[in-house]
């Protein structure tokens, strides 16, 4: 009554005034009481170990880097080892894979071992192979290792190559192969996959469907060689 009386005001306006005032009132002791300080406990010591760190997601689109020691690791082949062809006379001639450091030895046992009666007396069973070596056994006019002589020796590829026996396609290293006339490292290396691919050569005139080799060359070579 003293401030509607003091201010002149109104009732209604005297009603409006102190909802107001009790809002107001109302605002401040919530800003006191969330203002307020509040006790802080440390955080307990934790004694035990500590959980394994997980690695980093990779982002999308990355491709995460190889781990040492994974089948995948560089300088190893798919299946871990190496492939070597075993022919000649042997109980299961065929392609065999082996672990790295095998030996001519372990390329034997794989193909099921020599036969009866086969002289190994000048082959070196204890050679390391290296992939996509060929092993041959008991084949007349192989080497001690087991591939077939070049016609003429290592330094006469040209004129000498047609002097001596011809060059087993089915038996050759790419040394070998190379001192053919007209055959580099490169075909000597391409009849060498075909021989893998289809397990040796049947016939002479297979070598037409060797890549590199078209009429002319094959009609050089044809006296040169042999299945």
């Amino acid at each position: 009554m003293w401030v509607q009386v003091r201010c002149g005001l109104t009732p209604r306006s005297l009603a409006a005034l102190s909802v107001v005032l009790v809002i107001a009132v109302g605002f401040a002791v919530q800003h006191f009481w969330s203002g307020r300080p509040e006790p802080v406990r440390a955080p307990e010591r934790v004694t035990g170990p500590a959980p394994p760190a997980r690695a980093p997601a990779p982002s999308p689109g990355r491709t995460p880097a190889p781990v040492a020691g994974a089948s995948g690791a560089p300088g190893l082949s798919p299946g871990g080892g190496i492939v070597v062809d075993v022919s000649g006379k042997v109980r299961r001639p065929g392609i065999r894979r082996l672990p790295p450091g095998s030996r001519v030895a372990d390329a034997l046992a794989a193909a099921g071992g020599v036969r009866d009666g086969v002289d190994v007396t000048g082959l070196n069973r204890a050679r390391l192979l290296t992939d996509g070596e060929q092993v041959v056994v008991g084949v007349p006019g192989a080497t001690p290792d087991g591939a077939a002589p070049v016609a003429g020796g290592a330094g006469t590829a040209g004129a000498g190559a047609g002097a001596g026996a011809p060059v087993s396609l089915s038996s050759a290293t790419v040394d070998q192969l190379d001192t053919l006339p007209g055959v580099g490292p490169v075909l000597a290396q391409h009849i060498v996959d075909y021989r893998a691919e289809h397990g040796g050569f049947r016939s002479v005139d297979e070598l037409r469907e060797v890549n590199g080799i078209g009429d002319r060359r094959f009609e050089d070579l044809r006296p040169l060689v042999r299945p």
